[in-house]
């Protein structure tokens, strides 16, 4: 189990499918695609106006642990906690929301694109970060490289990430989890295509078991 700040342990899997929302109304349907499908978490962002409102649905539900991502302010991150977020995640590195995540208790997951951002997050205390936006920064060569000085941080690459690369991230012993968007595609959604979804997702959970399985920790994965 890791240890990450935050005040409960969330039950979580490896995969992380990073949702774009347009219509708070697929979330309840799509959720139960990604349950069929072995996942046990979702990371719901907050880049359209359904985001809040489908993260209130998927939190009802109970059967699957949702954080919002995408979450630039300290609004933005009271409003989703209020919403049911279990975790919060940003894009780059935001002092004034960890400061509020932690003062909430909530697990939060900063953006770190460099050695600068990694050691800031460090300094408040945390030990994950989001690689992000990971394919464009250099893929798995540029996280090989930033765990050797920051041994004790998990990442979390997210961006650009396929099935062809996959296997490439989870195989590494720093990445805790692989955020992607591939089995959640928004022309997806849109055509509510849940068995899709579903089967995208279960070959998904199936490489991940293949490099270690799901796991319980204080972070999404």
């Amino acid at each position: 189990m890791t240890d990450v700040q935050g005040s409960e342990q969330l039950t979580v899997g490896r995969v992380l499918p990073v949702v774009v929302l347009d219509d708070a109304r697929h979330a309840d349907p799509l959720a139960s695609a990604l349950v069929k499908g072995g996942l046990a978490a979702i990371e719901v962002t907050l880049r359209t106006a359904a985001g809040l409102d489908a993260i209130a649905a998927v939190a009802g539900r109970g059967d699957l642990t949702v954080g919002a991502g995408t979450v630039l302010t300290v609004a933005q991150a009271e409003r989703a906690v209020a919403a049911g977020a279990r975790f919060v995640v940003t894009p780059g590195f935001a002092p004034a929301v960890v400061r509020f995540c932690q003062e909430a208790g909530v697990p939060v997951f900063p953006g770190a694109a460099t050695a600068t951002e990694i050691q800031m997050a460090l300094d408040a205390g945390l030990n994950v970060v989001k690689f992000f936006p990971a394919q464009q920064l250099g893929g798995t060569p540029m996280i090989k490289a930033l765990s050797a000085p920051f041994r004790d941080v998990r990442f979390i690459p997210t961006g650009g990430i396929t099935p062809a690369v996959i296997d490439d991230y989870l195989a590494l012993p720093a990445v805790l989890a692989v955020g992607a968007t591939w089995m959640v595609a928004s022309d997806l959604v849109a055509a509510e295509r849940w068995d899709e979804i579903t089967s995208r997702t279960a070959s998904a959970v199936a490489a991940a078991e293949s490099r270690g399985g799901t796991q319980r920790s204080g972070a999404p994965a």
